[in-house]
């Protein structure tokens, strides 16, 4: 009697700093900025922006991964995933100390802003700098790290 093979879908996950991930996997879990969604094989096709959040992914072995990731888009066709983001970091290679210092940073330099004492050679971005504050907690999230400065 034959063994049936259970169906998987392929996986393209890629950031400006390269390939974060590539393989035929069970299922992914994406974070639309409509709010989360699953993704398995034969999915119909589909076009969607990518929230900072969590994108999940069921390997062949059962084993799920996690990814920081960071707005883009994800684009379901022909039984693929191909997911292009801004940032793509899976969660055990995330330097949370780095992750931390950015947010530290951008959440003081956010302060300036407020109290409107940014100094004249310096250019502060607000919307700026709220996104890296929302990337930088994400990452810190996605590590399983609690905040010093929630």
């Amino acid at each position: 009697m034959a063994t049936e093979v259970k169906p998987s879908i392929d996986l393209e996950l890629v950031a400006p700093s390269g390939r974060a991930f590539e393989g035929s996997v069970d299922m992914v879990v994406v974070p639309g900025v409509m709010g989360e969604f699953g993704i398995l094989p034969h999915h119909a096709p589909i076009v969607a922006s990518l929230a900072i959040g969590s994108l999940r992914v069921q390997e062949r072995s059962g084993t799920w991964l996690t990814f920081a990731v960071a707005n883009g888009f994800v684009k379901v066709q022909d039984n693929k995933v191909i997911v292009l983001a801004s940032s793509a970091e899976e969660a055990s290679s995330i330097d949370v100390e780095r992750a931390q210092k950015a947010l530290e940073e951008a959440q003081s330099r956010l302060e300036l802003v407020r109290q409107n004492a940014v100094p004249e050679d310096e250019d502060v971005d607000p919307y700026l700098e709220e996104l890296a504050i929302s990337k930088a907690k994400n990452r810190l999230k996605i590590a399983g790290v609690a905040q010093k400065h929630a």
